[in-house]
């Protein structure tokens, strides 16, 4: 398995600045302050939030991890996928390489064994 690609995933605890990110084909970074702005909307008058709006807030919150997660997915999937069967078919070419040449000479030398064996046996034939 490539561990190259495992030191560019990040962990939860790391902040990764969007412009960072690899993006897709047609893809536009998500605004960093989406969740911040929509806690501010929650925020009551006396500037504590409510169960109701604590609740809120997680829902949008975990909308937008699973947003952003979601949209990375399809692209580390491709890459790992990628470079493990490009590690299983260099194997499997190097194992079938291996076998045609042992094939090839245990033919090479039936073939030269049996035009020596011809040979000898005109030569004694014609004596």
């Amino acid at each position: 398995m490539n561990t190259s690609l495992d030191a560019n995933i990040p962990v939860l605890t790391e902040i990764i600045p969007p412009e960072t990110l690899p993006m897709l084909d047609g893809e536009t970074p998500s605004p960093v302050g989406d969740t911040a702005n929509e806690l501010s909307e929650h925020v009551a008058v006396d500037g504590t939030l409510q169960e109701e709006q604590w609740q809120l807030m997680e829902q949008a919150l975990r909308e937008n991890v699973l947003k952003q997660v979601l949209s990375r997915v399809d692209f580390v999937l491709e890459h790992r996928v990628r470079d493990s069967l490009a590690d299983v078919l260099q194997t499997a070419v190097e194992k079938l390489a291996d076998e045609i040449r042992a094939g090839l000479k245990n033919s090479l030398e039936e073939v030269v064994t049996r035009a020596v064996t011809q040979e000898i046996a005109k030569v004694k034939a014609s004596k």
